[in-house]
Order: structure tokens, then sequence, then C-alpha cells
């Protein structure tokens, strides 16, 4: 391929992400890693850190590099730093920012470097955090806004609302972006999963009933309402146990906590960060509870949906992601523990878990599916060749 510039080879695409760990971002990044033309494209990640991350081994495998770019929070530090590694290491025909806000820097950067293909990608609805941001963070985000508006070419979104959250609600906005949906690798729901043999390795007695969440510990997940809720349903249910899957999050200690002075600690199993969750879900969980603050898309939803479980969920989660309505019960947020725990209960006894092979069939034919997404990416990194 010849992208244009005088040099033959892919179409080199460098992701900006803030680390390469298993949360739903960068997940949906290796779905596409693995199953894109790698002869056409080849993908490296910048990052924000120098830790080693969950993804990183695999990435390299797969011919790709990363890059630490260091410093974010002193952008003009970070900016040199970014051009540096535009210069040394590029040239790059595609930037593809996953960093909201901050892809206002970013993207001109890349802009003054002169990167043809400068991608500008929400993937959380930030609209209820902006609304309360201070005179210093609006003006933050004033001069993001305008740099976005000005250098990113192309702009992308999980979701309408994640898409209106970064780039405005206003007529004609619209117009401005394209939403493209995650996709999630259906091919371990097609595994069988020993139900017994995944409860024993976890802990959790064979009868238990058990309620799962996947997420970082972070104020975004609501993992405070979430033990509330469990408390709740404990009460109701002597059997419940509740499965946390995830490594990451400043807030773990904190979860811990609460759930040792609520009496709930052995009731609860932390499994850290898992390369298997599709085998969690299908072996352990019977039932998905995600009462987040605000989300982008929610990737595990629809995960959770391809595994027929039947999902509790806050309404503010994007509606997009309802890939099988009769799964999902949307929750406001306002309405106490108590209500959330019954309508827990209330999904366990209308027995709403579906076939897995019916699941799987309804997810492969919804957006989410790995050849619509590709297809759509590579038609704009493709612009680089032209």
């Amino acid at each position: 391929m010849d992208p244009g510039n005088g040099r033959t080879g892919p179409v080199r695409v460098l992701h900006v992400v803030c680390q390469m760990d298993r949360c739903g971002i960068e997940t949906w990044l290796m779905h596409v890693l693995r199953h894109i033309d790698r002869d056409r494209f080849r993908m490296d990640f910048l990052v924000h850190t120098i830790d080693s991350c969950d993804y990183d081994d695999e990435i390299r495998s797969l011919g790709s590099e990363i890059i630490p770019c260091l410093h974010p929070s002193r952008p003009w530090t970070y900016a040199r730093n970014f051009k540096r590694i535009l210069r040394e290491l590029g040239p790059y025909d595609v930037v593809h920012s996953h960093v909201h806000h901050f892809s206002g820097l970013v993207l001109r950067v890349a802009g003054t470097a002169g990167v043809p293909i400068r991608i500008a990608h929400s993937h959380l609805d930030t609209t209820r955090l902006q609304a309360g941001a201070g005179s210093l963070r609006r003006a933050y985000l004033a001069l993001m806004n305008r740099w976005m508006a000005r250098y990113a070419t192309t702009r992308l979104a999980a979701s309408r609302p994640a898409a209106e959250a970064l780039f405005g609600t206003g007529r004609g906005d619209c117009d401005r972006y394209r939403v493209l949906y995650y996709v999630i690798d259906l091919e371990p729901f097609r595994r069988p999963a020993d139900r017994d043999a995944v409860r024993a390795e976890l802990g959790i007695p064979p009868d238990a009933f058990v309620i799962g969440h996947v997420g970082r510990f972070a104020p975004q997940k609501n993992h405070t309402f979430l033990v509330e809720i469990f408390g709740e349903l404990v009460r109701r249910e002597p059997s419940a146990h509740l499965l946390l899957v995830s490594g990451e999050g400043e807030l773990l200690p904190a979860v811990e906590w609460q759930l040792a002075r609520a009496g709930l600690a052995e009731r609860v199993v932390f499994t850290g960060s898992r390369p298997d969750v599709p085998r969690l879900m299908l072996g352990a969980m019977d039932v998905f509870l995600f009462p987040s603050r605000f989300e982008g898309l929610g990737l595990v939803l629809v995960e959770a949906q391809a595994a027929g479980l039947p999902c509790v969920i806050s309404d503010v989660v994007p509606e997009e992601a309802d890939v099988i309505p009769g799964l999902v019960r949307r929750m406001s947020l306002a309405r106490p523990a108590e209500a959330w725990a019954e309508a827990i209960l209330d999904s366990r006894r209308a027995g709403v878990a579906l076939d897995r092979r019916a699941a799987l069939e309804c997810v492969e034919r919804s957006p989410f599916n790995v050849e619509t997404c590709l297809g759509a990416l590579a038609e704009v990194y493709a612009a680089a060749s032209r």
C-alpha cells in the first residue's frame, strides 16, 4: 500500500490511551488489533505510563509497539515528548486519540506535526460530571473543544450520548461525528463452561445465587451503591454471593472496608484482573448488576447479554447497549437499594435467562459484530492512502 507520502507499507496508526490494562476501551482495542488486517494497518499504542499493563505482551507479540509518553498533567512537557515521538518513530498516517477532552492537545500536536488523519474518539458520557465543573475546569474544556474543532479530521463515539458529551448537541453537531459501536469477541461464549468447576475454583457454593459485576474500582462504577444493594439482597436471599471481577482502581480498599463493616466480606469474591470474563459469566453468575453513574456504552453489558444473563442496570447506561431488551431491566439511581434488590430477585423469579445459543445469535445479528466495526475503521484509516 502506498499511503501517499512516497513510501510503501501499511497505514501506520498510533492509538493514544492512558494504559493498556484490561478495561473497556482497551479490551475493544485488543479485539480490533487481533482481527484487523495487519498487513494493511500497523497499530501502535502511545500510553501515559511506564508500568507494565495487562495487554502489553500480547500487543508486542502481534507486532505492535507500546510507546510511553509521560506527564499529561504537564501539558507543554507532554506535547514536547509527543512531538519527539512522532518525529523519531513516525511517520504515522493516523493518530487515533481515546483520552476524551485531552484529545484536544493530542490532536493539536499531531496536526502541527503533519499527521494527515487525526481522530477524536469519545468513549464516555461525562455530561453530568462536566455540569458541575468549576471555572478552571470550564476554561480547560473550552480550550480542548476549540482545539478538537480545529485539528480533528474525524470524530467517532461509542454511543450517541458519548458523542454529545464531547462533540456537542447543537444543530448540525450530529453531522460532525460517527457512532462506532464496540465489538466483542464471541468465540469464548461458544466454549462450554462447567458451572460446578468454575464455582469451586472461585470458592462459591454450587447452589449460591451469584450476582456478578465487571468493572474497575472507580467512582464511575458506583461500587458503594452496589455494596448497599448486595446488603439488601442478602437480607432477602441468604444464599446470595457477590462476584467482583476487576484488578484495578483506587477505590478497592474502600470497597473492601465497606464490605467488612457490613459483615458481607465472606460472601464476596474478588477475582482481580482476569482474561476469562466470558467463562466467569457463563459458569458463575446468575444476574449481572451494573449500577454505573455514567457510561459511554458499557461493553461488559453486551458481554453479559451474550452469556444470556439477566441484567439489572442504571438508566444512565446508553440504550444502544440493550441488544436483548428482554434481558435488561433499567433502574433509576434515585431508587433505594431495597428496590434494586427486589428487581434482582424479580429477574430470577421471571426466569428471563436465555439459552446461550439464542443469546449468541442475537448478539451476532447486532451492530456489535467484528466485521461491522473493522469495516468502518478500515474506511477511516484507509483515507490516509488516498
